[in-house]
């Protein structure tokens, strides 16, 4: 059974979202300390949040951005670009890439 923890929207208990595919930021952050503490952080605001919708991921990451059914957010002072998407019903996050700023810029991953 899922932990609830006690959502921000008018005291509600509200299911912590649960992030899958960690895998595709492991090869990423292998030797880059930084990075790697970069995407703890990331990681334990996205696992204690309850988002229903983009507007609530806003008021955390107001910098976030929306590519098809994708949310790209900045990580590492934007120097990164961590590529998930977000399935608000399920309380789930896909992680689907963790790239350089230069490289989603190419739009490689949305082909």
């Amino acid at each position: 059974m899922r932990s609830k923890v006690k959502g921000n929207f008018a005291g509600r208990e509200e299911a912590r979202l649960h992030v899958i595919s960690k895998s595709a930021w492991r090869q990423a952050v292998v030797g880059n300390r930084s990075l790697r503490a970069a995407i703890a952080e990331w990681h334990k605001i996205a696992s204690a949040a309850s988002w229903r919708n983009l507007m609530d991921v806003r008021k955390v990451y107001p910098s976030d951005d929306l590519v098809g059914p994708y949310t790209v957010f900045n990580i590492k002072g934007n120097t990164y670009r961590l590529i998930v998407k977000i399935e608000y019903r399920w309380q789930m996050i896909f992680v689907k890439h963790l790239l350089t700023h230069a490289e989603c810029d190419r739009k490689v991953w949305t082909k």
